[in-house]
């Protein structure tokens, strides 16, 4: 085997922990990144003398908006074929299986969110912190959203990952002699490695962030980081699909020659450099 090719052939999904229930690794990558979202979270409430007492209700609100966006983005920007026939698995983690059983069921087994968009979630983020905000912080919905994109943005980078273990979002084959990863459970072909090249992209995206908030004043500007976020988290979006197959077969130039996810990454960059460099907070 040449040195720069590498056979990604995991012996399991996850963690068994019942016949009929595993704990897929893609769900464990969630959870990390919920967990660490919210300690960084405790960690700039603190600093910004907010109650803790709110964060519990944020932890709540990031969680079903994340999820919930995420899911519908795959249902109806990539899946509705699948789901329209198939509506009761669109937000609980089952899949048809004539020999499966959950709970005494038949005909279903558990199968996780793996469908889950990133666009979607984007959506998510936005609607359920304006709720979160109108509700408990009552100050103005960017100031939570240039905040809690910063545990997202290193969230983001678990959920890719989990994608690397389940061998999604599978990239394209690579020129004979270049670096890259065979995914055995998908074929035998060396292949890029989208999810790892977004997962490295997105590691940028959270120092950058992260510095922004903690060594200049980019913080104290309404919209800035959100902007920031949304500018550079698509932008490697809109770059890395050009290695991947496309989700959505007969969507390879589904727009102006882009495919499905770079499509739908310009109005977020659009957005994005509106809040970094035109939009004005109005004065009270």
């Amino acid at each position: 085997m040449h040195f720069l090719q590498i056979v990604w052939d995991p012996a399991s999904e996850g963690i068994k922990i019942t016949d009929s229930f595993t704990i897929h690794y893609y769900s464990l990558m969630w959870i990390l990144a919920f967990l660490i979202g919210y300690t960084l979270m405790k960690r700039i409430f603190k600093h910004e003398k907010e109650s803790q007492d709110n964060l519990d209700s944020l932890f709540i609100y990031s969680v079903l908006g994340l999820l919930l966006g995420a899911r519908l983005g795959e249902v109806f920007f990539y899946s509705w074929d699948y789901f329209k026939d198939h509506l009761v698995e669109i937000l609980l983690p089952i899949r048809e299986d004539p020999n499966g059983s959950i709970l005494g069921i038949k005909g279903y087994k558990f199968y996780g969110f793996r469908g889950l968009a990133s666009h979607g979630a984007a959506v998510g983020m936005i609607i359920s912190m304006y709720l979160y905000n109108k509700k408990k912080l009552k100050r103005s919905v960017l100031w939570i959203l240039d905040r809690i994109v910063i545990p997202v943005a290193i969230g983001a980078i678990f959920v890719r990952i989990g994608n690397f273990f389940n061998s999604e979002m599978i990239g394209k084959k690579v020129e004979e002699g270049s670096f890259g990863i065979i995914f055995r459970q998908y074929d035998d072909f060396v292949r890029h490695p989208g999810q790892l090249y977004e997962a490295f992209g997105y590691i940028f995206v959270f120092a950058i962030l992260y510095y922004f908030y903690w060594k200049t004043d980019k913080g104290n500007k309404l919209g800035f980081l959100f902007g920031t976020f949304l500018v550079l988290l698509f932008s490697i979006r809109l770059f890395v699909e050009r290695f991947k197959i496309p989700q959505v077969e007969g969507r390879e130039d589904w727009l102006f020659s882009l495919n499905t996810g770079q499509a739908l990454s310009i109005p977020f960059i659009l957005l994005g450099l509106y809040f970094m460099f035109i939009y004005k907070p109005k004065r009270n």
